[in-house]
Formats: structure tokens, sequence, C-alpha cells
């Protein structure tokens, strides 16, 4: 996991900022969240005993998160919120694709973002132009956000009951997949612009998703881009998956998404009410 993908706090640490609001000061990453990054322990007859604790980290942190992500649950229960964990590589449109459908659901229900990103407060600002509440958390040079930096982001939104909340990961195929955040569902999108075998390579995050958002395909008259084979190859790894081909930016499948959010938030199992 994050011992092999360079993913750490960085000098930085981790802040979280409302939008429209200055910068507070920064928590480091996730209390108890914690990163080892062994490679530099040197090799010899100390290699299985460091590979031993780094696997006793891992569960650590993991079990961590999972306590964490329970919270979050009761949390997003308790106030019927249907939130979901959008997760993708970087560059697919999840910016793009927010903007649109909080446009396009016009306050028909509260909604609420939280983004994550290494650097920048850039799509935080783009989501705050939409008129709904959002908090940027950077992650220095962490790869992923984890259940812990979700309810601290919480704490600086004024979430309304009855809310739909999306948590826009960080760009990764990795690690997200194996962070549970308190979301009803995790959201897959990959963009035609990066090749139909996204599924086999990154196995673990299709596995994990309930339902995949094929984005851009206004542009798939200039590809080689196959859906058909795309959607082979993700039902390889994962049979139930559920896929919409859609273009934040033409409009193209964007009611058949309003529709899938409306049948999430009709059957989420956590509680939250029919959009």
């Amino acid at each position: 996991m994050c011992d092999d993908c360079g993913c750490g706090p960085g000098a930085e640490g981790v802040s979280y900022t409302l939008a429209g609001k200055k910068a507070g000061p920064g928590t480091r990453h996730g209390a108890g969240h914690h990163h080892h990054h062994g490679r530099q322990d040197g090799g010899g007859a100390d290699d299985g005993a460091a590979a031993g604790r780094r696997l006793q980290v891992a569960r650590d942190v993991l079990a961590y998160n999972n306590q964490q992500a329970e919270h979050n649950r009761q949390h997003f229960k308790a106030c019927r919120v249907l939130a979901l964990n959008l997760v993708s590589s970087p560059g697919s449109g999840k910016t793009t694709l927010l903007e649109q459908t909080i446009r396009r659901l016009g306050g028909a229900r509260p909604v609420a973002v939280i983004e994550g990103d290494q650097q920048t407060l850039l799509d935080a600002e783009r989501i705050e132009k939409t008129g709904v509440p959002v908090v940027q958390v950077n992650t220095g040079a962490g790869c992923h956000l984890d259940a812990a930096m979700v309810h601290r982001a919480l704490h600086e939104l004024e979430l309304a009951d009855d809310s739909l909340l999306f948590i826009e990961n960080v760009g990764n195929l990795v690690c997200p997949a194996m962070f549970d955040l308190g979301e009803a569902a995790k959201v897959v999108i990959i963009s035609v612009t990066e090749g139909e075998d996204k599924p086999l390579k990154y196995p673990a995050m299709f596995a994990a998703a309930r339902l995949c958002l094929i984005n851009k395909i206004d542009l798939l008259p200039h590809l080689d881009f196959d859906l058909a084979k795309c959607r082979e190859y993700a039902r390889r790894v994962n049979p139930d998956l559920q896929f919409i081909a859609i273009s934040a930016r033409s409009g193209e499948g964007m009611e058949e998404w309003l529709a899938a959010l409306a049948n999430l938030a009709a059957t989420d199992p956590e509680g939250a009410r029919a959009g």
C-alpha cells in the first residue's frame, strides 16, 4: 500500500480550507495515520522483520481507518446524508462532472463537496462558484483521503440534513480503493483518453466501485477507445459493476447519471432519503 507508492505526509502536512474563507492552520496527516517508508532501512537479515513490521502497521492503519469510517457512516445515517466517494486517475474530468451535476440538480436537495488534492485550492474555487459549500483537503504528499480527513473536513462544513455529499478523492487508482471513508458507494470515473485496459491494470479500484462513469465520450470519434472492451475488462474484476457513458462537457449521459443518483438515494442502506 502506501509504503510502496511514495505516499507520505510531506513537509506541508494536511490542511483544510473552507472555500471563501482564509486558510486555517493545517493538521498533520491524519491522527493515527502512519506512513513507513522502510526501503531506507537497509537490507540483509533485517528485511524479514522490517516487512513484518510494515504489514502490522498496514493492518493497524486500516483498522483505525475503518473505525473512523464507521463513525462517519453513523453520522451520515443520522443526518440522512448520501455520501459518494468519487475516485479516478488524474485528469478524468471529476471536477467538471461535479460542476455540471450540481448545476443540473438545481438545488433540488442540499449538496456539499469535500475536495481532495495534494496541493492548491483550484478545484474548491471552481466548485464554490456553483454556490454549494466545499472544503478543500490538501494532503501534501499523501495520495488519498482517509476517513479521519473526511471526519475533520465535516467539521468545516455546515452539512444540512438530507444532503448529497460528494467526496472528490485525490486522483489515484490505487490507494483510494483500500480506504473506506464511510461512503455509501464508490463511483469510479474513467475517461476515454486513458485506454480501455485501466480496469485490468488497476482491478482493486474497479472491484471496490458500485458504478463506473466512462467520461469524455464526446472525444470518441477522435480516439481508438473501445467502450465495449472497457466494460468487458471491468466486468472481469467486478461482474456487478454498472456503467454510464457520459460527457460532462456535452451533457450526453448526464440525465442517466442524475437518475442513478436518485436511485442511490432511494436505495442507500445507510438511510439517505430519496432525492
